[in-house]
């Protein structure tokens, strides 16, 4: 590696994992938040006493407002957690890296600090605080996909490892509900957290680049402090660039260090890889297999009790068993990123041998993580399916594990796919898009506990059902790398 030293540089993919880890994606961790809600007796108001068959007034109360409210709350964050990276993407490709973390690191703050003081007379403000928390943490996600660019042919690796910390860093609020038991306050949890702002400040200017990351990364390339300093000189910063841009130029020639496969056709517009097939038919995978993912998170609260008979210590059990696999997505998601890149060697070596399209190559080792991803998604939602209470372990262990691919391999499919030049945009358009269809969550949740009359049958028939189209996807890619 030339350029800044290899302790820095590993330096900036700790401290970005342990971020990612510890930070961008504590809203999947939002079941072991409701139960600590619940318990400090946020929109408790809502609930009704149950009428017995006579009549009478029964022990146990029946909380459907309650937990509609709650999940109308995660149906928010998790909408903006996807609608608002396509205008997060814009400002990071626009603004660069510091102007993105230093919003991030504001609404995020202004969240934690929020939700610290907030109690049950004024937990309408969770409406506020928790997308503002979303928001924040995508942006930390998007400023760090980047550090893979340092990296090289370890890219993949590494962007499905920090999908994987966005994905594990909802056991955060696990350990918020643990010490919660243990005596530790709410209020005290979410101001440790804020205090941790000035560890992101610190990073932003000391870690990370003022402007992009580039990919190939050119010789003699520089970022964080060292950067900085080239403030005081500005006619040095002009040389500076105008060099690496001239060797960023030279270094797209090699075939090799192709990121996806229109680098050697002819510029085309954003507009244009909007409206392929391609992106398209990747739109539909993401979405039918988030819809699915986000509705189980969002009801899994609501699941557990119903399962339970409303035991409140079995129900607390399995909501620890579900946040501890959730922090088992780090370890699981790099397996994706690793499996694309060494697909991503093997066909490009057979690419050069036979003659064909290197580029082409490079986006077929997408096609197993793609199909995967689909498989593990289609058992997990045959498991989530089945109402017995002890096989939720093995749901949350597949879904945990179709989590954690998904992403992952979304990110590296997009980079794989299109230029890397519109990849914030791209990345930010296909969460947005999908987002929209996450919505879908609340009405079926309404359709499930009225007409249905709390019986989900129908809907994880029809879910099923979308879920199987899901690999349509990955067979539409391989059909056009083959023809490639």
């Amino acid at each position: 590696m030339s350029g800044q030293g290899l302790p820095l540089r590993v330096a900036t993919l700790l401290t970005g994992l342990l971020e990612c880890l510890g930070f961008a994606g504590v809203l999947f961790g939002w079941v072991s938040l409701v139960f600590v809600f619940k318990t400090e007796h946020y929109f408790e108001e809502l609930c009704k006493q149950d009428a017995g068959p006579m009549g009478n007034a029964t022990l146990q109360n029946d909380c459907k407002a309650q937990d509609e409210r709650f999940l109308l709350i995660f149906t928010l964050a998790s909408f903006m957690n996807n609608f608002m990276t396509f205008p997060t993407g814009y400002i990071f490709d626009r603004f660069k890296t510091t102007v993105a973390r230093l919003i991030a690191i504001f609404l995020y703050t202004s969240a934690t600090l929020t939700i610290a003081f907030i109690s049950a007379d004024s937990a309408l403000l969770l409406f506020l605080a928790m997308p503002m928390l979303t928001v924040g943490g995508i942006l930390f996600l998007i400023t760090n996909l980047q550090i893979g660019n340092l990296f090289g042919k370890h890219r993949s690796t590494i962007i499905t490892l920090y999908n994987g910390a966005f994905d594990s860093s909802s056991a955060v609020f696990l350990i918020i509900k643990l010490l919660y038991e243990k005596g530790i306050s709410l209020r005290a949890s979410f101001i440790f957290l804020s205090v941790c702002s000035v560890w992101h400040v610190g990073r932003t200017f000391l870690l990370m680049p003022r402007g992009h990351i580039p990919y190939p990364l050119p010789p003699y390339y520089s970022y964080g402090l060292s950067s900085w300093s080239c403030l005081r000189g500005k006619k040095k910063e002009t040389v500076e660039s105008k060099k690496l841009n001239l060797q960023s130029k030279e270094f797209l020639s090699p075939k090799e260090d192709t990121p996806g496969p229109v680098q050697q056709q002819e510029a085309r517009s954003f507009w244009s890889y909007v409206f392929s097939q391609r992106f398209a038919w990747h739109l539909v995978w993401l979405s039918v297999i988030q819809l699915w993912h986000y509705l189980f998170i969002g009801t899994l609260n609501n699941l557990l009790t119903k399962l339970a008979v409303g035991d409140r210590d079995l129900v607390s059990s399995y909501t620890n068993a579900f946040a501890i696999t959730q922090f088992f997505g780090v370890l699981c998601a790099p397996w994706n990123g690793l499996l694309m890149d060494r697909l991503k060697q093997k066909y490009q070596k057979e690419a050069r041998r036979t003659g064909s399209p290197d580029s082409a190559a490079a986006l077929r080792s997408a096609v197993p993580s793609l199909a995967l991803t689909s498989l593990l998604c289609l058992g997990f939602a045959l498991c989530a399916s089945i109402p017995i209470l002890p096989l939720q372990y093995v749901t949350f262990i597949l879904q945990v594990i179709s989590r954690s691919f998904l992403y992952g391999g979304n990110a590296s499919f997009l980079t794989l796919a299109f230029p890397s030049e519109h990849f914030g945009k791209l990345f930010g358009l296909v969460m947005a898009l999908s987002a929209i269809v996450s919505l879908l969550q609340f009405p079926i949740f309404m359709l499930i506990g009225g007409p249905l009359q709390n019986d989900p049958l129908y809907v994880n028939v029809t879910l099923v059902l979308f879920s199987l189209v899901t690999l349509v996807h990955p067979l539409l890619v391989y059909r056009e790398c083959r023809r490639a």
